[in-house]
């Protein structure tokens, strides 16, 4: 079993001992810690909630829903629903925050608790710290009975994003159904399969073939939507009788798209081309995170705006996004953030704003990406013993790469012209992720182990 406490939130596989896994007591020791947050914060006694599809997902809700009624906080629940409409609902219903019941891309057996502020954005690192160490030191008080809080339902929130998507002004509806499209969906047997086919009729696809549609928990493959999770809907492409295939995880904030032959668009590249697409109609500046393809700088620089790299993190995106004013961004898993909608990845969105884009240039969706410049993003790690200071063998590195560019606001990252290597240590266990990008796969390893071979001489030294 499994929990991992953090300041995002709170995820865990559900069973097991208290602490040790997601059980019901630390579902309602989090959720209290976060309700009485609210209430400091804000004075305002309403959460939204809303969770995907998976088999825990009813009982760890109306744990929630429970725990912050008995705080007195009223609850306004959605039902089975995805992150960004949650992020949508929570300004609309004027809350104080909002609960979103998802594990994201995990497998079926985990369950987590995400947490947003009242303009129903991700909580920061600082607020986060604040609700572990109250979920940590049970420092919540319940209320008396006449004072409990509401319970009420609204499920059409996600009908109501449909037609947010519908209203915004660089998503056009009548280019998309001029285009007939045939497009297969597969949505992992989560709320993606309520949503994403209802969102296409809406924006009037010809056809739509559904697969893993249904959302009963029942994960047909590994959620995460990457290449190796997603043959099912390759083969069913490489048939020659679809444009192209739609894929989203189990809570809707991550987009990854599929060429109508059954290769891989790339989930880096849905933010390159839906960015593409908002800077032709509205010139300006994006933001991804450091570990995000440079393609998305290479389109940004050709459309005369410019691009900036954040730390790691949705939050930290947000944030970066704000302080420069873009007008688009995200992360380079399939993650769109569309400010004209709000400060969320929403896959939603990026599905009226890729499509319109396909739509208009009229050609094949693997033509669109063969628009784009070539990058191959290589992820190793390496391992170290406990004892290694990990910060100290970052900060080695980074003055023997002194020289070239450097960003450290999120572990080290240097550049070589068009190539990248980005080094995190984990917060978990002594280990640093390695990230490189070149033009060519054989390139992208090749710095890689460059880099760790680097690392190795330096731990070597220190040991000696």
């Amino acid at each position: 079993m499994s929990l991992i406490k953090s300041i995002s939130g709170i995820r865990g596989t559900i069973g097991g001992r208290p602490g040790e896994g997601l059980t019901p007591i630390d579902v309602v020791k989090f959720t209290a810690a976060f309700g009485t947050w609210v209430l400091e914060q804000t004075g305002n006694p309403t959460v939204v909630i809303g969770r995907d599809a998976r088999l825990s997902g009813d009982m760890v809700s109306r744990l929630v829903a429970a725990t912050l009624q008995g705080l007195g906080i009223s609850v306004i629940d959605l039902g089975l629903s995805t992150t960004p409409t949650v992020e949508f609902a929570v300004p609309r219903e004027n809350a104080g925050g909002g609960i979103i019941l998802t594990a994201s891309h995990n497998p079926t057996q985990w369950n987590a608790l995400k947490l947003l502020n009242a303009v129903g954005e991700f909580i920061s690192d600082a607020e986060g710290q604040s609700i572990l160490t109250k979920a940590e030191t049970e420092d919540f008080t319940f209320a008396e009975v006449r004072k409990l809080g509401k319970y009420t339902e609204i499920t059409d929130y996600m009908d109501r994003h449909i037609q947010h998507v519908l209203d915004l002004e660089l998503v056009d509806a009548a280019a998309i159904k001029a285009r007939n499209f045939k497009i297969v969906v597969d949505a992992v047997n989560s709320t993606g399969g309520i949503v994403v086919p209802k969102l296409l009729r809406a924006l009037g696809v010809a056809e739509i073939e559904e697969l893993y549609c249904e959302p009963d928990g029942n994960f047909a493959h590994n959620p995460e939507p990457l290449p190796e999770n997603l043959r099912d809907i390759s083969k069913k492409l490489e048939r020659g009788q679809y444009d192209l295939g739609i894929v989203v995880d189990p809570d809707v904030d991550r987009l990854a798209l599929v060429n109508e032959d059954g290769s891989m668009f790339g989930e880096e590249y849905t933010l390159v081309a839906v960015s593409d697409y908002v800077l032709s109609q509205t010139p300006g500046n994006t933001v991804s995170n450091l570990s995000s393809t440079r393609a998305l700088r290479d389109v940004t620089e050709k459309r005369g705006g410019t691009y900036t790299a954040s730390a790691v993190g949705e939050v930290n995106v947000v944030n970066q996004m704000k302080a420069v004013q873009a007008v688009i961004g995200g992360e380079g898993n399939g993650g769109i953030i569309y400010p004209t909608s709000h400060y969320g990845r929403d896959a939603l969105v990026g599905i009226g704003l890729f499509l319109t884009h396909l739509a208009k240039y009229g050609k094949s969706i693997s033509m669109l990406r063969a628009t784009y410049p070539n990058y191959y993003i290589s992820k190793n790690k390496i391992e170290l013993t406990p004892n290694l200071d990990v910060d100290d063998i970052l900060l080695k590195i980074k003055a023997q790469y002194k020289n070239h560019p450097i960003n450290d606001s999120d572990g080290v990252k240097i550049e070589f012209e068009k190539e990248w290597v980005h080094l995190r240590k984990s917060n978990t266990e002594p280990i640093i992720r390695i990230y490189s990008e070149s033009d060519s796969e054989a390139k992208a390893e090749h710095l890689a182990k460059k880099i760790m071979q680097d690392i190795k001489e330096v731990v070597n030294a220190t040991i000696d």
